[in-house]
């Protein structure tokens, strides 16, 4: 992975304010992805990391402030929208349709694709990556592992052709063996030049596939830097790398 930022802003989070009813989940939170970076956004569970995600992906609409996206204001926009701009959202435990089949779980993350014959190469190259989807493409996505989900969930988003992958939590719940196997995925879609904002627990190992870093704390941006600072940060060493 390259440490060295392209310095092509993608993404940029401006002054964000977003809130559950009376309760203020973001409290004026700014953040800046270049293209072809990995950044991860660590935090504590509570600090407002899955609701920044959302309100970038549209899924929440921030009280203030402003997402833009390659320039454009799209703050507020439909998130089917957003999508189809090119930000795509993994969430926090895979979102896929369980009763569904691996193969049609694959073929809705191209659904606002019309180019059938690159989707259906596409769909066999992930098929290739992960033997095991390959096996089970007929059976429903709710007997796979959650490792085996996750790579799924991951694969069914690189079907939608994103320009920027908003991955959340993608190793929660999953052993280390398979923690391993998404982080390598992981390296490999940014290897491909997607570019990725990564909201991950396990802080050395966002860290050390990223370019950049931002801690949340209570709503609120507390740090930001290049990963490599930020993994010799004393404070992220105290509250997240201690147990890692």
């Amino acid at each position: 992975m390259n440490t060295e930022s392209s310095q092509t802003g993608m993404l940029a989070v401006e002054d964000v304010v977003t809130a559950y009813g009376q309760i203020v989940a973001l409290k004026g939170v700014s953040l800046e992805v270049n293209e072809g970076d990995v950044v991860c956004l660590l935090g504590a569970n509570g600090a407002g990391k899955t609701t920044l995600i959302s309100t970038i992906s549209g899924i929440l609409r921030p009280r203030s402030g402003r997402v833009r996206f390659q320039g454009q204001d799209v703050t507020g926009l439909k998130a089917s929208r957003i999508t189809g701009m090119g930000i795509v959202q993994v969430p926090e435990g895979r979102g896929i349709f369980t009763q569904m089949s691996v193969h049609e779980n694959l073929l809705m993350g191209a659904h606002l694709r019309n180019d059938a014959a690159a989707v259906q190469s596409e769909i066999e190259a992930a098929y290739a990556r992960f033997p095991v989807l390959a096996e089970r493409r007929a059976q429903k996505a709710g007997v796979l592992s959650g490792g085996e989900q996750q790579m799924l969930a991951l694969e069914r988003a690189l079907l939608s052709r994103p320009k920027l992958l908003l991955l959340d939590e993608p190793s929660m719940g999953l052993s280390p063996i398979m923690v391993e196997k998404v982080f390598d995925t992981i390296r490999q879609i940014a290897q491909r030049g997607v570019t990725i904002l990564l909201v991950e627990q396990n802080a050395r190992l966002a860290l050390e596939i990223s370019n950049r870093a931002y801690v949340l704390a209570n709503g609120e941006m507390a740090m930001s830097g290049s990963a490599s600072e930020l993994l010799k940060s004393d404070l992220v060493q105290e509250a997240y790398l201690g147990a890692a």
